[in-house]
């Protein structure tokens, strides 16, 4: 395998608030706990030890529950034995959390893992007095439906038509033999699309609902390197979580932290985007094919349209009785997470990290250890084919990253047998102009409007020749270019990131069972680029 980096920054697709996080600026201290250096984490890990929400009888329901749910599946030794070791006090996880996007979604659901399968074993390496378990976290309670329901395949969209209501993880698999007639026959009839043919249909076809479904699948995928997968919709999980649940229907407390917080970031000079605006309660209704928000009006607590009442005393009572009715949104989720396991750093995308760190001031307030936050592996596969193409194009790593008609136009400047760059010829102009300005200014002061207009004319008539030269050019070099942009819209579909687009499936065609361990082998989480690696 072949590899190559870049950094975060050039390659166009990451936030200014992420980048600056990656460089450590000042102005973005106060809402994070510890960088995801290797030695930061001595020091998470005494954090999280000693914190009284971290008890034993925490950690003995988080193993219980566990042990329960992987009863429906065959797991395997390292991942029972890590699930065993949880009840231990230096055993530790590092999580990833991600929706139950059909058929894993784009690519990036690999690298979320695989950056935490990876990250606990450099852990265990550096520290070997604790254990470090990988976990990823089903986001069972979602209900964006039309978030996940499809999955991409060699620029076709594999679409699961449903009507649907409430948490998605309790969705019904019917109907998903069709989705499965369409992708079989795009996938053809090799050894390895057989084998994807086999993993859909254990996954889907013989699983009731979409949690247990993206349980097995998950599981399949990555369980010989000892993956923990936690479903939180559990009634003994929840138990653990009332005190946070009361505190935020009784004082809105994550509402006043994160509101404060969001001023504050928007008080910053870098114009940084705010991700989630809290609600007064962020907290959803779960049951009964419902998933909608609860509110506090005229002195009771409402669901939202639903004749669904309480007093405090009666809504209280609820939460003790039935924990498992209160759902968490984006604000309280991460909390929820924190809570029930002993984490030590949170494994996301860039938009999840923006919107953690907004909740730093109320994990404080409500005295939750906040996690280590780690921006998880980008990846751009190449085939061997592919990077021999760009070799032979002379196309770089940073070429590539370019956007499109910068990659063009680039590309022509470079090949062309003509100079394009007119860059001379206006510096020249410039100059001369120059002169006339000092002619007007010791002859007639009313001179100089005449002078800049007419600079502004003839370099813009520069310009426009300069475009004219560049698009004949292309016409040209119309071969070189065709081959060129079809390199790159291969790697970039739909002028996008590879790894927000394509799924899984299109290089399992061609690496089969390799391509989880090759990628495993190679991806370091702690290195802070974004990695282009050629099978």
């Amino acid at each position: 395998m072949l590899q190559e980096s870049i950094s975060f920054k050039k390659t166009g697709y990451f936030s200014s608030l992420i980048n600056d996080y990656l460089e450590e600026k000042d102005e973005l201290k106060s809402y994070y706990n510890r960088f995801p250096n290797i030695e930061n984490f001595k020091a998470q890990i005494e954090e999280k030890g000693a914190s009284k929400n971290l008890s034993a009888n925490t950690r003995e329901v988080l193993s219980q529950v566990l042990t329960t749910q992987y009863k429906k599946v065959e797991a395997s030794e390292a991942t029972l034995a890590n699930i065993e070791s949880l009840k231990q006090p230096n055993t530790f996880t590092v999580t990833t959390g991600h929706q139950l996007n059909l058929f894993t979604g784009p690519l990036y659901f690999l690298y979320k893992i695989i950056s935490a399968i990876n990250l606990s074993k450099t852990l265990k390496e550096a520290y070997p007095e604790y254990h470090v378990v990988p976990v990823y976290w089903m986001a069972t309670e979602d209900h964006d439906f039309e978030e996940i329901n499809y999955f991409n395949f060699k620029g076709k969209k594999i679409h699961w038509n449903k009507n649907a209501t409430g948490a998605v993880g309790d969705l019904s698999t019917q109907g998903l033999d069709e989705v499965f007639e369409l992708f079989s026959k795009e996938l053809g009839t090799t050894k390895n699309a057989e084998t994807l043919k086999q993993l859909f249909t254990e996954a889907y076809l013989k699983h009731n609902n979409l949690a247990d479904a993206t349980f097995y699948l998950a599981n399949e995928l990555f369980s010989s390197y000892g993956l923990v997968i936690v479903d939180a919709h559990n009634k003994d999980l929840k138990s653990l979580f009332i005190p946070f649940i009361e505190d935020e229907l009784l004082n809105h407390t994550s509402f006043q932290k994160v509101s404060e917080t969001n001023k504050r970031i928007n008080e910053l000079p870098e114009n940084y985007k705010i991700q989630v605006n809290p609600r007064e309660i962020n907290l959803f209704y779960l049951g009964g094919g419902l998933r909608e928000r609860i509110v506090f009006e005229d002195d009771v607590y409402k669901v939202l349209n639903t004749n669904l009442v309480w007093s405090k005393n009666d809504i209280l009572k609820l939460v003790h009785e039935k924990p498992e009715f209160f759902s968490p949104n984006v604000i309280m989720r991460p909390l929820y997470q924190e809570v029930i396991l002993p984490n030590l750093c949170y494994i996301g995308g860039g938009g999840e990290l923006a919107y953690w760190f907004q909740l730093k001031s109320f994990f404080n307030a409500v005295e939750v250890p906040f996690p280590v936050l780690l921006l998880r592996n980008s990846v751009l596969i190449e085939t061997e084919k592919q990077h021999e193409k760009l070799q032979k194009l002379n196309i770089t790593t940073e070429d590539i990253f370019l956007k499109r008609d910068a990659f063009i136009n680039k590309k022509v400047r470079e090949i062309s047998n003509i100079d394009i760059d007119f860059n001379e010829q206006k510096n020249h102009l410039k100059q001369q102009f120059q002169d006339l300005y000092l002619l007007a200014e010791k002859t007639d002061k009313s001179f100089i409007g005449a002078v800049k207009a007419q600079e502004v004319k003839q370099i813009k008539g520069l310009e426009n020749l300069e475009k004219r030269l560049l698009k004949a050019q292309k016409r040209s070099l119309e071969d070189q270019v065709f081959r060129m942009t079809e390199i790159r819209n291969e790697l970039f579909p739909n002028n996008g990131l590879q790894e927000r687009n394509t799924n899984f499936s299109e290089f399992y065609l061609e690496y089969g069972a390799q391509l989880i361990p090759q990628l495993v082998k190679n991806l370091n989480p702690l290195n802070k680029e974004f990695v282009i690696v050629a099978l």
